[in-house]
């Protein structure tokens, strides 16, 4: 039978993709933005957060605080990178959020999965990326390759899942073509552009509709999701290595550092029922994420979730920026050791 040998979770903003002196740019992108979610869990601009903004946000926004969070979460994402390699999974399942990359105003299905046999990074045309903000265009690379990129998909365990799913009550969405022109999204792309997956690894895409209002999995739901996920991946009867990987998060545009310490000791606990009471009008905006983080959760609760770094990267005197986060599940206390003595 399968059995799941790892659980990796690692933001992927733009933030950490580009070197550290081009956050004020990032910062600046924040000024024009009229939906941040603030600490209260409704939307603020931008110049209603800075009213009342801690004062002591300005030591966090200095050119040597700024480059060593960049430093730290690039020896995150190299740690998870070669704990990956070193698992040497048969297929990586990855919980992600679709931004209007695969699906649009066509169909958002809160839980979706595709069960064909390939799908196509495809990296915006001329066009589009001219209109890209020029911060988010240094970070592409993250994203995209420079030609379309073809990523094979474990359709053999995404059919299984999308049937074990069912049969425990879950709606889910089965797609077994990549609609025309669009484009396998960043939060999936992210495990081979960031962590060097190796491109013959075949992945699972579980796409979770976090972003888009009214069909938003809520907390409680996701964990029960994770659950069924593991329940899925063990009963499929395949003798194949499964790591299982969420991507995003923790808390943008506005960093809510109690929030995502409040998600990270859930996780270290499998605290299910804790993370399940988390407010829904908190897990917002990039916010919403952290269901990908809760949903792995699930999946990963009899494993022992290590955090590698935590970094809540203000970039504005707002409070704005990214609450990054990077951990993983393992089978047993060795692993991390391993990690320490790669680092």
């Amino acid at each position: 039978m399968a059995e799941i040998v790892l659980g990796l979770a690692s933001s992927h903003t733009p933030q950490m993709s580009t070197s550290a002196e081009f956050w004020k740019e990032h910062a600046a992108r924040d000024e024009r933005n009229a939906q941040l979610l603030g600490r209260d869990g409704r939307y603020h601009s931008y110049d209603d957060l800075l009213a009342n903004a801690d004062p002591g946000l300005a030591g966090e926004l200095e050119a040597p605080v700024w480059k060593d969070k960049f430093d730290r979460a690039q020896a995150a994402v190299g740690a998870l990178a070669r704990r990956l390699e070193q698992a040497a999974p048969d297929i990586v399942v990855i919980v992600g959020d679709d931004q209007h990359e695969l699906f649009g105003a066509d169909g958002v299905p809160a839980i979706g999965l595709f069960t064909g046999e390939r799908l196509w990074d495809l990296p915006p045309d001329a066009e589009h990326f001219a209109r890209i903000p020029k911060d988010i265009q240094r970070a592409n690379w993250a994203a995209h390759a420079d030609a379309p990129d073809s990523y094979p998909v474990g359709a053999g365990l995404s059919q299984h899942l999308a049937a074990a799913l069912t049969g425990r009550e879950f709606d889910v969405t089965v797609m077994s073509a990549q609609p025309r022109g669009r484009s396998l999204g960043h939060a999936f792309t992210f495990a081979r552009r960031r962590l060097h997956l190796a491109a013959e690894v075949p992945i699972v895409p579980v796409l979770l509709n976090t972003y888009y209002p009214p069909n938003v999995p809520g907390p409680a739901r996701c964990w029960r999701l994770g659950e069924a996920l593991r329940a899925g991946i063990e009963s499929w009867d395949a003798d194949a290595r499964i790591a299982v990987f969420a991507s995003g998060g923790l808390s943008h545009f506005v960093v809510l550092e109690d929030l995502d310490r409040a998600v990270l000791a859930g996780l270290a606990g499998g605290d299910g029922a804790a993370l399940g009471q988390l407010p829904a009008d908190m897990l917002r905006s990039g916010t919403s994420e952290t269901l990908n983080w809760i949903t792995a959760g699930g999946a990963l609760s009899g494993l022992s979730f290590d955090l590698l770094d935590y970094i809540p990267a203000y970039r504005s005197p707002a409070g704005t920026g990214v609450g990054m986060a990077f951990a993983t599940w393992n089978r047993d206390r060795a692993a991390r050791t391993e990690q320490e003595t790669a680092a």
